[in-house]
């Protein structure tokens, strides 16, 4: 007997929860495969385990903030945007709140919250959910899309979904089956690598862990390039580690580090501890101490940078033991170059299998943006983190996810009635 269906989608992740109930939405006949033995696994840890379920910002604020082709989405945003995917879990009972930065989680603070919505949903709608059933092929003709292949045998259907995540954290699943997948029907892959990560740093201080542990608010971490032109700049919070660096203000960097890294050892950041005043203004700040000029610099200085910090810079540039009086105006100003214009060099940022997002994926030429199919083969269509598109952490890349997988449902579902 054949296992037929309108719609096949290969994964269980955001974009392939909502896939699945946007194509049964449509009255299409729906399965969905998910290689674990359960739903949203990954979703589950999103958040810090809260679920960040979208972010509240006007859509052109959200496609800068999704730096990985972000321009693509523009067309998937106009039929399904973070409005709508606030709205969609409204009407379903989950009460959601805003926070710093736009960002919205349920009430609840739990994944879970969000994930069982999503399974309720497809319960609702009789979505046939198959579990610990790996994809092994997508079955063609060689012209259009014919069904899958599983461990357990053969299922067809006019339009398939791959919504199979990229390889970020693969004890989650996410171990680059969709590119496979992809690769087999003739699709391009563009080189994959890590955003959203740590970043090591090869400076000495690391070595020494001089500065391990100390957090700073509202710096600007800006990357440069080797003719020392902007590449990217943020102003977040940052934390010195054991390694090198983490926090906002470093993982918003790692994607354009790790590009930089393609064809060169090291990549050159600069941080700017005091973004919000110019050099000057900081020679006027300073000179006002001078009222303790009888005090070793580094107690003269004391508050106007984290205490390690600021003996750190004092210690490099050798003036740490002496007093203010002592200090010219020379010393000075290369103090303060530290606190505005300090580089640091990047020789890596932590492995795919560690970071929080996977850079490159399926590429975007061969997709029609408006509906997320494949321009080589009808009936192909594809969805969240497998294409080639990544944004920050904070609800920008699970509405993309939640986003394309509407898109790519509605559209797949349209395929098999025609």
């Amino acid at each position: 007997m054949k296992k037929t269906f309108d719609v096949i989608v290969i994964g269980g992740g955001p974009a392939g929860m909502m896939a699945a109930i946007t194509a049964a939405m449509n009255g299409a006949k729906v399965a969905l495969f998910e290689k674990n033995k359960r739903l949203g696994k990954k979703l589950l840890m999103t958040g810090g385990g809260r679920c960040n379920v979208t972010n509240n910002r006007p859509v052109d604020d959200l496609i800068v903030h999704i730096p990985g082709n972000g321009r693509f989405l523009y067309s998937t945003f106009s039929q399904f945007d973070n409005q709508d995917v606030m709205r969609f879990f409204s009407e379903r009972g989950v009460a959601l709140k805003e926070e710093d930065h736009g960002r919205i989680f349920p009430v609840s603070d739990k994944s879970a919250t969000i994930v069982n919505t999503l399974k309720e949903e497809l319960e609702n709608l009789s979505v046939a959910l198959f579990f610990k059933e790996p994809i092994e092929k997508i079955i063609t003709d060689g012209v259009i899309v014919q069904g899958v292949r599983t461990t357990e045998g053969d299922y067809f259907a006019k339009s398939v979904v791959v919504t199979t995540g990229g390889i970020t954290y693969p004890s989650t699943g996410s171990q680059g089956d969709g590119y496979r997948l992809s690769k087999s029907l003739g699709h391009h892959v563009t080189p994959l690598y890590p955003t959203e990560s740590p970043i090591f740093l090869t400076n000495d201080f690391v070595a020494a862990k001089t500065l391990q542990g100390l957090s700073l608010q509202d710096i600007k971490l800006s990357v440069v390039d080797e003719s020392n032109k902007l590449v990217a700049s943020h102003e977040m919070d940052l934390l010195f580690t054991h390694f090198g660096i983490s926090g906002p203000a470093a993982l918003r960097c790692s994607s354009f580090v790790n590009q930089l890294l393609r064809t060169q050892k090291t990549a050159t950041l600069v941080l700017d501890c005091f973004p919000d005043r110019t050099s000057d203004e900081l020679m006027d700040e300073i000179i006002d101490y001078s009222a303790t000029s009888s005090k070793q610099l580094k107690n003269a200085l004391t508050g106007f940078l984290p205490e390690r910090l600021l003996l750190y810079f004092l210690t490099t540039l050798g003036i740490s033991e002496q007093t203010f009086a002592q200090t010219s105006k020379e010393q000075l100003t290369a103090f303060i170059s530290y606190c505005k214009d300090w580089s640091l060099s990047a020789n890596k940022t932590f492995g795919l299998e560690k970071s929080f997002v996977t850079g490159g994926g399926v590429e975007l030429k061969e997709i029609n943006p408006k509906e997320l199919a494949s321009k080589k083969i009808p009936g192909l269509y594809f969805a969240g983190e497998v294409l080639d598109v990544n944004g920050y952490t904070g609800g920008y890349n699970i509405t993309t996810a939640f986003c394309t997988g509407y898109v790519a449902g509605t559209h797949a579902a349209y395929h098999a009635f025609t």
